[in-house]
């Protein structure tokens, strides 16, 4: 009985401890994040799609308003971010974002996916469902 007790305990307290959590925000809109705020930003959510771009890019502009619809309709399970590799070259470098536009796709704070280009929505969805708990 001692042990059962104990896992009871055990589990009463996970329970509790991430009841006291605040939940996370959620942004229905993409994050313009910088070279400091991209850091805090894929760490703190679970899964955070980044966006490598740049305004003169005719692909980026191609690929911004399904990012938008994406980020609307995936609101609680992925954050998008955009990051501009002119004003943030060292972001750029880090994560070898050579093409833009460069997508990026972090799990608990590390990158797991990459796609390089403009692409249809439905093939963007396809990649992140992969991801999808």
């Amino acid at each position: 009985m001692d042990e059962i007790e104990a896992i009871k305990r055990k589990k009463l307290e996970k329970m509790l401890l991430r009841a006291s959590q605040p939940k996370l925000e959620y942004p229905s809109s993409p994050l313009h994040v910088n070279e400091i705020t991209l850091t805090e930003t894929v760490q703190k959510y679970p899964l955070v799609l980044v966006d490598f771009y740049a305004d003169w890019c005719q692909p980026c502009k191609m690929l911004a308003p399904i990012i938008d619809e994406l980020a609307a309709e995936l609101k609680g399970k992925v954050v998008f971010a955009k990051i501009n590799v002119d004003q943030n070259p060292r972001a750029a470098m880090q994560y070898q974002a050579m093409s833009i536009p460069t997508l990026v796709l972090f799990k608990n704070g590390k990158p797991v996916d990459r796609m390089v280009g403009a692409m249809p929505k439905q093939m963007l969805l396809a990649r992140l469902r992969r991801f999808l708990g």
